[in-house]
């Protein structure tokens, strides 16, 4: 199977977009595998909520084409900055200008960082789609890979529970199940979505718990 064919039945399309889609080749947390789990996610809540196949895909497609590290800066526009390259990509290939607003829109509330509350069943089923990547388990592989670029510890040897210092997600990756993962499944936009999280939601507590236990960490 080629790359395309995964993003069927839009297979034509996804050959259109895929080489603007990622612009940090060495990111393995937001490289194709990522945009291709998140259509899957994507196309099983569209079955059920409906809306426009075609303008989904889309922003699934390029909804990363602008990728900004964990700890940049600017983490916080890179949503924006991905909907304005989305545009000029999709005015180039002639889409109309009311398709490439839901496109754009989309892709700049899908971000956590950005907070922006998604308007449209299309930016929903995204944001829906992509925080189903960052929970459950391959939520959990991507968090330690995401520690591991930025150099961060796996946990805090004196208090990995942080019962007497402030969580800091930037030094310990156990710490970002506190500050974010562990938020995710409470903030989702449609009931499809709604449902898969309950699950990954419950790998996340599964694992936490049990690398806890095996550092012994209840005993500090």
């Amino acid at each position: 199977m080629t790359t395309p064919d995964i993003f069927a039945p839009f297979t034509a399309l996804a050959a259109q977009l895929l080489p603007h889609a990622c612009d940090n080749a060495d990111d393995g947390s937001h490289d194709i595998a990522h945009i291709a789990r998140v259509w899957s996610n994507a196309r099983t809540i569209h079955a059920a909520e409906g809306g426009n196949g075609r303008v989904l895909c889309a922003a699934t497609l390029l909804h990363d084409c602008v990728s900004l590290e964990k700890d940049a800066a600017d983490r916080s526009q890179g949503s924006r900055m991905a909907a304005d390259k989305a545009r000029g990509v999709l005015k180039g290939l002639e889409w109309d200008e009311a398709d490439i607003d839901r496109v754009s829109h989309a892709i700049i509330a899908h971000s956590f960082s950005a907070n922006v509350a998604p308007t449209t069943i299309e930016a929903k089923i995204l944001q829906d789609a992509d925080r189903l990547d960052a929970i459950g388990l391959i939520g959990v592989a991507r968090c330690f890979y995401v520690a591991g670029r930025m150099g961060s510890g796996l946990y805090d040897p004196a208090d990995p529970m942080a019962q007497r210092r402030e969580l800091d997600d930037k030094a310990f990756a156990i710490d970002h199940f506190e500050t974010k993962l562990l938020t995710l499944a409470d903030g989702f936009q449609t009931a499809t979505g709604a449902a898969m999280a309950q699950d990954r939601h419950a790998a996340l507590l599964t694992f936490r718990d049990g690398l806890l236990a095996e550092i012994g960490a209840e005993q500090r």
